[in-house]
């Protein structure tokens, strides 16, 4: 996969760290406790410059809501959400509903996208309660491997809470790292939610 902007500054960032500690090391072995002390001074101060710019950056940004029919992209992988709908029958208990979402999972790159194992999409509603997908109902995997220049249809199943309304659908790779440290990444910190707001 190919590697954003955001991503190849965190990787720089941290590369640099790693010089950074190996001559801290190198001058306390040294006895340059002082010249290592100044070292460590320039890494925390990097980083705590890096990490205000991250909060800075995701509390400027407004949630975003975005329409049906319109590409949500992830490094060559777009996901377009097309459509939802009720399933009736059995799998709907205790009052609760059955969504049904499709989703076209476009490769606009020129190699097979193997797919992102940590990628899953969730519904919120208007009380910004949260469902995750219901495993082994889903069909094709959002993080299915595409084949260059092709497409796939997904349809990820959720089940909601009867009295849930207004809902929206939200991609998403994980509050985990590194996404937890990428500059105007979906998944950064305090970034707000990209959503699809669904049919009723």
């Amino acid at each position: 996969m190919s590697i954003n902007w955001a991503e190849l500054l965190l990787l720089v960032l941290v590369g640099w760290t790693l010089l950074g500690f190996l001559g801290v090391n190198l001058s306390h072995r040294r006895g340059e406790r002082s010249q290592g002390r100044r070292n460590l001074a320039w890494i925390a101060g990097i980083w705590l410059l890096y990490f205000a710019i991250l909060v800075a950056t995701s509390l400027i940004a407004k949630p975003r809501s975005v329409s049906l029919g319109q590409q949500q992209c992830f490094d060559s992988l777009c996901f377009t959400t097309t459509g939802a709908d009720l399933i009736p029958g059995y799998l709907a208990r205790n009052g609760e509903k059955v969504v049904r979402v499709s989703v076209r999972i476009a490769n606009h790159s020129s190699k097979r996208n193997p797919g992102d194992k940590h990628l899953t999409a969730y519904i919120l509603d208007s009380r910004n309660r949260r469902w995750d997908e219901v495993p082994g109902l889903e069909g094709v995997r959002l993080s299915t491997p595409v084949a260059a220049g092709d497409s796939v249809i997904s349809t990820p199943v959720f089940k909601v809470a009867g009295d849930a309304e207004h809902l929206r659908l939200v991609f998403t790779r994980g509050k985990r790292l590194p996404n937890l440290l990428l500059l105007a990444d979906r998944d950064s910190l305090l970034h707000p939610l990209i959503s699809v707001t669904l049919p009723r």
